[in-house]
């Protein structure tokens, strides 16, 4: 079985070494998009357009569930996507660990990118979800973008600032952004003693994986792992290398 996982940079890298480690003889198609990254600055209508050619690409070549782990792509384009595959294809999307911070912590910080932290969508998840915690959006300006760059001081600068513009008593932050997983000890390392953080994709790779069960077809691979960047076969960028989940990964790679 393949499962192809669809983002514009390394923010698939946290899901997809998850679904490696939980599931390690499932082949992995990994499709990033460098030419077309940042996918949310772009308009709606071209990150759906890019989003559903790169589903059609990652069909083409086997994929039997698709995964999203993306909010932009998420917000702007499952619902399309589900309905071009059909029912036939899973497709997993990504939704930021807002409703378990708050079921646990009093009060709550939701760390994304600028565009996400203005956004109607994470209001009405906050407003959804919040519950009785205190909940506060923070914009970690240019923490994604030096992250896909594997540029490690300047994402230790965006995440300075992120944590000084953090409130005081905060309990838990949520990585509303899938690339700052990437950065989870740096992160923890700036806040206060004792703030949790939440990150949803051991949850998106735990869905998945609940997914590919539910076809009830052999599962069992070769666990390869395939990259393709715009469209392009190749190895993952060599920023990848600069942590864990691309090391980890890297090393599955042909």
């Amino acid at each position: 079985m393949i499962v192809a996982l669809i983002d514009s940079g390394l923010g698939l890298l946290p899901t997809a070494a998850w679904l490696r480690k939980l599931r390690p003889d499932v082949d992995l198609l990994l499709q990033l998009d460098p030419d077309g990254a940042p996918w949310g600055p772009k308009p709606e209508a071209w990150t759906v357009q890019r989003v559903l050619d790169t589903a059609a690409d990652s069909l083409a070549l086997g994929a039997e569930v698709i995964v999203l782990p993306c909010n932009t792509a998420s917000v702007t384009a499952l619902a399309q996507l589900r309905e071009m595959v059909g029912p036939e294809v899973p497709v997993v999307g990504t939704v930021p660990a807002i409703k378990p911070a708050a079921a646990e912590c009093r009060s709550v910080a939701v760390w994304a990118t600028a565009a996400t932290t203005a956004s109607r969508y994470q209001a009405d998840l906050i407003a959804r979800f919040g519950g009785d915690a205190d909940v506060v959006g923070i914009a970690c300006h240019g923490l994604a973008d030096s992250i896909d760059r594997g540029e490690l001081a300047a994402a230790r600068r965006a995440i300075a600032s992120a944590a000084e513009r953090t409130p005081e008593g905060v309990e838990g932050v949520v990585l509303g952004c899938t690339h700052y997983p990437l950065m989870a000890d740096e992160i923890l390392a700036a806040l206060p003693a004792g703030v949790r953080l939440f990150d949803s994709a051991p949850a998106v790779a735990a869905q998945t994986v609940r997914r590919m069960d539910e076809l009830g077809r052999p599962s069992t691979g070769n666990g390869t792992i395939l990259v393709r960047t715009s469209g392009r076969p190749g190895p993952l960028p060599p920023s990848a290398g600069a942590f864990e989940s691309g090391r980890f990964l890297g090393a599955g790679l042909p």
